[in-house]
């Protein structure tokens, strides 16, 4: 695999990464949607597993992001090294 596939893959990694950094975000909002509307019906096994699930979802949030921000870093230092700016086409 040449430096320019290399890339191009790595650049379909970081989209990967950020639409599932997205997706979980999307998820632990509805978890917290479910946890508010429970706040109205009060049902005891909501109440006891939502903030468990909300913290994991959380937790997977944040290090989603940080791998997300790593890959990135390491994608622009194989970007730099590599001089891949006067191997690509700009008006690509």
């Amino acid at each position: 695999m040449d430096k320019i596939q290399q890339l191009e893959l790595m650049d379909k990694i970081r989209r990967e990464l950020k639409d599932l950094e997205q997706s979980q975000t999307a998820v632990l909002k509805k978890v917290s949607q479910i946890a508010a509307h429970n706040i109205t019906l009060g049902v005891d096994i909501l109440d006891q597993k939502l903030p468990d699930l909300q913290e994991t979802m959380d937790a997977n949030v944040v290090a989603i992001s940080e791998i997300s921000e790593a890959f990135e870093a390491y994608r622009n230092k194989f970007y730099n090294d590599n001089k891949m700016g006067t191997q690509l086409d700009p008006t690509a």
